[in-house]
């Protein structure tokens, strides 16, 4: 005789109750993952060199993070490729909490426009964590160059084609396109020069080796020491660090924005316990006066926001950066 329960037969719920089940067994891992972490080292994949902004960056995050936590954050510099190699480490790795990336904004909004063919896909297999700093970008000349403001540059840029260079931490960065911006509004020509990171593109312009740089605020104690002339903000407003320095923006290049917003992402699978975490203690960081003055040293000024604002500056920034990339025909290293 046929069982019943509660009119059905027996034989007609069991499929049912079996894909319950897998999935409630499925589940597990990832409620009691969220639950026990973090219970081993913390690795904060930044996909620049040493000494850059992204550099910088999670080192002064790293620490009151692990205080936070209470497990070791330990940075790992993984660069090349314009930052896909790091990018990749993190989207290849266990969803679980324990490899996180401190990377620009380009590599999710100017990465898949500038290489035709990337071994991951930033939008799936990386999720925004939380922002960390906007950071600016500031317009500096070697002192030898014969200019004394940034309206004698643009002249002098326009009065000598292709004979001043600039360099950049690599193609496609904030940097690079911020020296394609101001190529394009001055209608003048300079020789982009790509380096692998920030700092050693830095060194080279106190080298005397290129002409100019947009930094994005490594450079600004070399200006202090008048290593460098500071001409510029590259940003929609003036820096509380030089409040007389002008942005291009007010010489005459209306909407000149170059700035980008650094931030953390994790493999896309993180649980949502542990992203909600971490985004609730890097923003309590984030408020902290000795962050403030770190990332403010760097020219920068803290970002605090939800994982999903976060991901809407991204795309904002693939809108705002997408036409200029095909209209200059950029492309990655």
């Amino acid at each position: 005789m046929t069982k019943f329960i509660k009119n059905r037969p027996l034989a007609q719920i069991t499929p049912a109750l079996a894909a319950i089940t897998l999935g409630v067994a499925a589940l597990l891992p990832l409620v009691a993952l969220a639950q026990a972490w973090p219970a081993k080292p913390i690795k904060v994949v930044v996909n620049f060199p040493p000494g850059g902004a992204a550099d910088q960056i999670a080192r002064a995050i790293s620490v009151p993070l692990q205080e936070a936590l209470g497990q070791p954050v330990v940075v790992d510099n993984r660069a090349g490729a314009g930052g896909n190699i790091g990018g990749e480490a993190v989207a290849k790795a266990a969803p679980d909490g324990y490899t996180l990336l401190l990377t620009s904004g380009g590599l999710v909004s100017i990465n898949p426009a500038i290489y035709p063919k990337m071994s991951f896909n930033p939008a799936k297999d990386i999720v925004p964590v939380a922002a960390a700093a906007r950071v600016l970008v500031f317009l500096e000349v070697k002192p030898s160059l014969p200019v004394k403001d940034v309206k004698e540059f643009i002249a002098y840029a326009k009065a000598n084609p292709g004979k001043l260079t600039y360099g950049s931490p690599g193609n496609g960065s904030s940097p690079h396109l911020a020296g394609e911006m101001f190529k394009d509004m001055t209608q003048s020509f300079s020789v982009h020069v790509p380096y692998r990171g920030a700092a050693p593109a830095m060194q080279d312009l106190l080298g005397g080796q290129v002409d100019f740089m947009f930094d994005p605020g490594i450079g600004l104690n070399q200006v202090r020491a008048g290593k460098l002339k500071l001409l510029a903000v590259g940003s929609p407003h003036r820096s509380p660090l030089f409040p007389d320095v002008p942005t291009l923006d007010e010489v005459g290049l209306k909407g000149f924005d170059a700035d980008t917003v650094f931030g953390f992402y994790a493999p896309a699978g993180l649980p949502a316990e542990i992203l909600a975490r971490l985004n609730t203690e890097i923003n309590k960081i984030l408020g902290t006066q000795a962050v403030k003055d770190r990332i403010a040293g760097l020219g920068g000024e803290v970002a605090p926001m939800t994982p999903a604002a976060f991901g809407a500056k991204a795309h904002e920034d693939t809108a705002r950066f997408g036409k200029l990339i095909k209209e200059r025909r950029i492309l990655g290293d």
